[in-house]
C-alpha cells in the first residue's frame, strides 16, 4: 500500500477538495479577481504616465502606441498557452506560475534606463498578467450557474474595475509628484501582495467526472484550439471581439490624458480626475449589462446597436472641440463600455460545453490582439497626423469610429451560431 502513494499526485482531489460551499467560492473567485483588477491598473496606466515617459525619453507618439500596445500584444499571444495551462493544469497553478512576470515586468519599468527596458517590462507584465481575467471568466463557467454567467461576469468586471480606479486621480497624485517610475514600483508591490493571498486561499474545486477524462497533450490542446478556426461562427465573434474593448481601453488607457492636455490644457491631476470619474462609471456597468441581458435570441442585436452607438460617440469626439462636452462624451461612453459583458455570454451560448473554456479563452486572446493592433495603429496615425500638421486626436478618433463600425457590421452579416438560432426558435 505505501508503493502506490505517488499515484495520487495525478489522480483525482479528495474528498476533502469536492465543491466548497458558496461562501468559499466566492471567497476564492474575489482572490482571482485581485490580479485581474492590477491586470486593469497595467493596462490603463499609459494614459497618465504618457508626458512624463515622453519627457524622459522623447519618444513621439508611434512610439508610445508601441509602448502601450505591446501589453495587448503579449497578452494576447499568451492567452493561448494560458488556456491550455488552465485545461491541463489548473487556474491556481497558471496563475501563480505566470503572474510573478508581472510584479518583475514592473520592477524593470520602475527601473528602466531607457525605451528599450520599458518595452521589456511592458511585455513581461504582458505575459505575467494574461492570466488573470480568464481565470475568473473559467472559474465562474466552471462552479457558477450558467444561466448567471453574464451577470457573474458583470459583477466581476465591476470589481476588477478598481485597478481602473487606482490609475486615475491616486497614479496622477503620485505621478505629479513622485514620478511615474513610483507608479511602477507601488504596482509591483501590490503584484507580489496578489500573488501571496491567490496562493494561500485559492483551492480550485473538483469538477464533475474529472477522473473520467485522461489528460491531454500539448499537442492535442492546441488542435482543439485550432478547431474553433474552422467553425464558421467563430469569426464575426473574433472580429467585434478586436474592436470592442479595444476602443475603450485605448481611450482610457492612452489617450485619455494626452487629449485632454494636448487638447484642453488639463492638468496632469485634472486627467486623474476625469479618469477616476470614467473607472467609477465604469466600474458598475459591467454588472448592470449583465443584469439586463436580454438572454441569447435578441443578445446579439443589442451588441451591434450598442457598438455602432459607441462608434458614433467616437465620431462625434472627433470633430467636437469643447472640452466640457468631450468630457461628457467620455462619461457616455463610460455607461456603455459595460456592454462587453454580453460579447462574453453571447461566446459562452454559441459553444457547446466542452468548447466553452477555449472559446472564451480564444476570445480573450482577440481582445487583447485588438488592444494592441488600435493602440499601434492609432499611435501611428497620430504621429502621421501631426507631421502633416493635422489635430492627432481628431485622426485617432476616426480611426477608432472606423475600426467600430466596421467590425459591427462583420458581427451582424458573418454566420451566428447554431445554438443561438435554436434559441430563438
Amino acid at each position: 500500500m505505501a508503493r502506490a502513494r505517488p499515484v495520487t499526485e495525478t489522480a483525482p482531489p479528495p474528498p476533502a477538495l469536492l465543491p466548497p460551499p458558496g461562501r468559499a467560492l466566492w471567497a476564492m473567485y474575489l482572490c482571482l479577481l485581485s490580479a485581474f483588477a492590477l491586470s486593469q491598473a497595467y493596462r490603463t496606466v499609459t494614459s497618465i504616465i504618457a508626458t512624463g515617459l515622453q519627457a524622459d525619453f522623447g519618444i513621439s507618439p508611434d512610439s508610445l502606441g508601441a509602448f502601450a500596445g505591446l501589453f495587448g500584444l503579449s497578452f494576447g499571444v499568451a492567452q493561448l498557452l494560458m488556456g491550455i495551462g488552465m485545461d491541463l493544469y489548473g487556474l491556481r497553478r497558471t496563475v501563480l506560475t505566470a503572474f510573478p512576470l508581472a510584479a518583475l515586468g514592473a520592477a524593470v519599468s520602475a527601473a528602466a534606463p531607457s525605451y528599450g527596458w520599458l518595452m521589456l517590462g511592458q511585455l513581461l507584465i504582458g505575459v505575467g498578467c494574461s492570466p488573470a481575467f480568464l481565470a475568473s471568466t473559467v472559474f465562474i463557467a466552471r462552479h457558477f450557474p450558467a444561466q448567471r454567467f453574464a451577470f457573474f461576469s458583470g459583477l466581476g468586471m465591476g470589481v476588477g474595475g478598481l485597478g481602473l480606479i487606482f490609475t486615475g486621480t491616486p497614479l496622477a497624485f503620485m505621478v505629479q509628484h513622485w514620478g511615474w517610475r513610483t507608479g511602477f514600483a507601488v504596482l509591483s508591490v501590490l503584484s507580489l501582495l496578489a500573488w501571496l493571498l491567490i496562493f494561500l486561499r485559492v483551492r480550485e474545486p473538483a469538477l464533475p467526472r474529472a477522473d473520467e477524462r485522461p489528460r491531454e497533450s500539448w499537442a492535442q490542446a492546441a488542435g482543439r484550439f485550432g478547431a474553433l478556426f474552422r467553425v464558421p461562427h467563430t469569426w464575426g465573434i473574433l472580429i467585434l471581439g478586436m474592436c470592442c474593448y479595444a476602443a475603450f481601453l485605448t481611450l482610457r488607457g492612452l489617450w485619455l490624458g494626452p487629449l485632454l492636455m494636448g487638447r484642453y490644457g488639463f492638468s496632469l491631476v485634472q486627467s486623474g480626475n476625469v479618469a477616476l470619474v470614467l473607472s467609477v462609471i465604469s466600474l458598475f456597468m459591467p454588472a448592470l449589462f449583465g443584469r439586463v441581458d436580454p438572454g441569447p435570441a435578441r443578445r446579439r442585436r443589442w451588441i451591434t446597436n450598442f457598438s455602432l452607438l459607441m462608434g458614433s460617440l467616437f465620431l462625434l469626439m472627433a470633430f467636437l472641440h469643447h472640452a466640457a462636452a468631450n468630457v461628457v462624451l467620455i462619461f457616455l461612453m463610460g455607461l456603455l463600455s459595460g456592454y462587453g459583458v454580453l460579447q462574453y455570454a453571447d461566446v459562452r451560448s454559441s459553444y457547446p460545453a466542452e468548447m466553452t473554456g477555449r472559446a472564451l479563452s480564444l476570445y480573450t486572446m482577440s481582445m487583447f490582439m485588438g488592444i494592441a493592433l488600435m493602440q499601434w495603429l492609432t499611435g501611428l496615425l497620430a504621429a502621421w497626423a501631426q507631421r502633416q500638421g493635422h489635430e492627432p486626436y481628431q485622426a485617432v478618433m476616426i480611426c477608432i469610429a472606423c475600426m467600430l463600425a466596421a467590425a459591427s457590421t462583420a458581427f451582424r452579416f458573418l454566420p451566428r451560431s447554431p445554438l443561438l438560432q435554436r434559441s430563438a426558435l
